[in-house]
């Protein structure tokens, strides 16, 4: 295996909460000076750097309502671009969102869409359809260095790396998941670098910022634009902060954790995208970069999601809401607040609307986000999602939301009843007729589902409660 040297451990000396508010002040301060200061290269399209957070909850940030976890930086992220409101993973699971991504499209378009999470199979070793023109195929094509930093989970196998799909360098894990000091999945070693196998000491969200700028300095010294996919696994499981080094790994998502370990995880995340945010003012590329922070469904177990319920797993809005943060200072308004209904398909259209690349001929369902947020407006749509586990739906336009699950349908309105608890169904049922026709019309255009088993609920998952619509209850298990 290659060996490499690590930049990121912190002083094991000092307490968790103090290491981290030391080392996530320091990365605001530094990242702040050189934002309005910043040089334009000549001749250089925008660069974008694209921060994926790993199950992180609606409202895991400050300027989201957190209530117990510190996140200077991504606050100041913030304050200096646009923070959207309404924006939505694809998918209440991982990879089916990072499918979404890729493609610009709603991840049941296509079979492996409906792998829930991707595993290989008989529908192939690759979610992504091999000669699929995905963003980052078309910004390398346009002369971007294109690196994927972190989790990739669209194909285990060399056949679905993603080396083969649009990047041209990639540091991090296959996998769904790794463990944070040992960098192994299941036992066996999961870190790489391109496609060998390589051992490195330090805290697994280090090491990815750590590389992140490292990509960063690189492109900048070849005069060269870059797109970087940063896909921390943090906050996922297994719950391990930066000074936990010595915990052992949990069986499962439901042994061990804490709040406390859980604040951990994600304030040393902030501080380390405090990092890459500094370092790109240093390289004078703050002002010609497009920076987008979310996540790739809603939170676990740990996270705070309020005002909503439900979590990972679900087609609540706990389980597909997510925070969302665009920042790029040519063109979107610092401070903003937007209301737009966004999704993660959106960024396909969006990334090459920036780097003046045409959109391919593909039936693409994402649309361009900075259009509209530039302007300050918002367009009328429709989201739409279908979830394997348990038989969920879900679709939204508006305040409205129709929501189905195991049988039972439910129309909630989210702006009166963001915690979705009142069905008006009955109330209002031209509304639900009309939004759960519009459902039915788009899954009938998705990919049939053919017996393909999603993501499934164990007993000893938290258990849901929802209100029917005759005012008992009926207690559904939904996965974590």
């Amino acid at each position: 295996m290659n060996q490499r040297r690590s930049f990121g451990d912190l002083d094991g000396k000092m307490s968790r909460r103090a290491a981290l508010g030391a080392f996530g002040s320091t990365a605001m301060v530094m990242a702040a000076p050189n934002l309005g200061h910043a040089q334009a290269p000549a001749n250089r399209p925008p660069n974008i750097l694209f921060i994926l957070a790993d199950d992180m909850g609606y409202a895991d940030l400050g300027c989201y309502g957190s209530r117990h976890i510190s996140t200077p930086n991504l606050d100041q992220l913030a304050r200096e671009g646009v923070q959207l409101t309404d924006a939505y993973a694809n998918s209440p699971v991982c990879s089916p969102t990072r499918l979404s991504l890729a493609t610009g499209r709603y991840n049941r378009a296509f079979r492996t869409g409906l792998v829930e999470p991707f595993r290989p199979g008989d529908w192939g070793e690759a979610a992504i359809p091999a000669g699929y023109p995905t963003y980052m195929t078309l910004l390398q094509q346009a002369g971007y260095r294109t690196s994927l930093v972190g989790k990739w989970h669209l194909g285990p196998t060399p056949s679905g790396h993603p080396l083969n799909y649009g990047f041209s360098h990639f540091y991090g894990f296959l996998g769904g998941t790794i463990d944070y000091f040992t960098h192994e999945s299941s036992g066996k070693p999961a870190l790489m670098e391109e496609r060998s196998p390589i051992e490195q000491k330090g805290y697994m969200t280090d090491l990815l910022t750590d590389e992140a700028i490292r990509c960063m300095q690189e492109s900048a010294a070849n005069g060269q634009p870059f797109a970087i996919n940063l896909h921390y696994n943090a906050p996922h499981f297994p719950w391990k902060g930066p000074n936990d080094v010595g915990l052992p790994s949990e069986r499962s998502h439901h042994d061990g954790g804490s709040l406390d370990i859980y604040a951990s995880m994600v304030e040393n995340m902030d501080g380390n995208i405090g990092r890459v945010l500094a370092e790109l003012a240093r390289l004078g590329l703050a002002q010609d970069t497009l920076v987008v922070f979310t996540s790739d469904n809603g939170g676990e177990r740990f996270s705070e999601v309020w005002p909503f319920r439900g979590n990972k797993g679900t087609l609540l809005e706990g389980g597909t809401r997510v925070p969302a943060i665009m920042r790029y200072p040519r063109r979107l308004p610092a401070g903003t607040r937007s209301a737009q209904l966004a999704i993660t398909m959106d960024f396909y259209p969006t990334f090459l609307e920036l780097a003046g690349i045409a959109l391919p001929d593909a039936d693409l369902h994402g649309v361009p986000l900075l259009p509209l947020l530039a302007a300050g407006s918002t367009t009328d749509r429709a989201l739409f999602w279908g979830f394997q586990g348990h038989r969920q739906a879900a679709a939204r336009r508006g305040r409205w939301k129709y929501f189905a699950i195991e049988g039972q349908e439910f129309l909630y309105d989210l702006e009166s009843d963001p915690h979705e608890r009142a069905n008006r169904k009955i109330a209002e049922p031209a509304i639900f007729a009309d939004l759960k026709a519009e459902w039915t019309a788009w899954n009938e255009r998705m990919y049939p589902s053919d017996g393909i088993t999603g993501y499934c609920a164990k007993p000893e998952d938290q258990a849901l409660e929802l209100p029917t619509g005759d005012g008992s209850n009926c207690t559904i298990f939904s996965a974590n």
